[in-house]
């Protein structure tokens, strides 16, 4: 490598750095592009998510009992399959702030009634923050129980959240 290869490396590699300064540093490591992705532009911060676990073979006390990401209980339904998009039925669940009778059986509308005449889905929202330094905690939250003869809300939750728009 020539002398002048190598100071036109060396600038390169300081215009670079000159870049990289304006554009990250500023924004707390945050390079904006990446911005419009929550997983950079909210990291840390708490989310809520929606999920249905299939819980035929459980009992109501089982169902209504909130637990953790390692602890619950029922099969994952994979929503997709029933032509349902996961992100749409996440905003649903998770923005929806009045939970009349018309919502809740929208809920069922998505995956086709007939698909209750014989299981019980149970809709949670899924509540991740940060516990301590590294670590992530979910708490599975049972928000809505699916059946062939309608909709239960939890009982264990109090009905002005549901009609309130309430965090959990």
């Amino acid at each position: 490598m020539t002398e002048k290869e190598s100071k036109r490396g060396m600038k390169v590699i300081g215009v670079t750095l000159i870049i990289f300064a304006i554009l990250v540093a500023p924004h707390e490591g945050e390079f904006w592009p990446f911005s419009i992705y929550p997983m950079f532009s909210q990291a840390g911060n708490p989310w809520t998510r929606a999920m249905i676990l299939d819980v035929t073979d459980y009992s109501e006390e089982e169902i209504w009992q909130q637990r953790t990401n390692e602890d619950f209980i029922g099969d994952p339904v994979a929503v997709r399959q029933y032509g349902v998009d996961e992100i749409d039925f996440s905003n649903y669940v998770s923005k929806t702030e009045n939970w009349t009778d018309r919502r809740r059986e929208a809920i069922r509308r998505m995956f086709g009634l007939h698909t209750f005449e014989e299981n019980r889905w149970l809709v949670v929202k899924a509540n991740g923050y940060l516990a301590g330094e590294d670590s992530v905690a979910v708490d599975i939250i049972p928000w809505i129980l699916l059946t062939s003869e309608g909709t239960e809300l939890n009982p264990n939750i109090d009905n002005s959240e549901y009609m309130s728009g309430g965090e959990r």
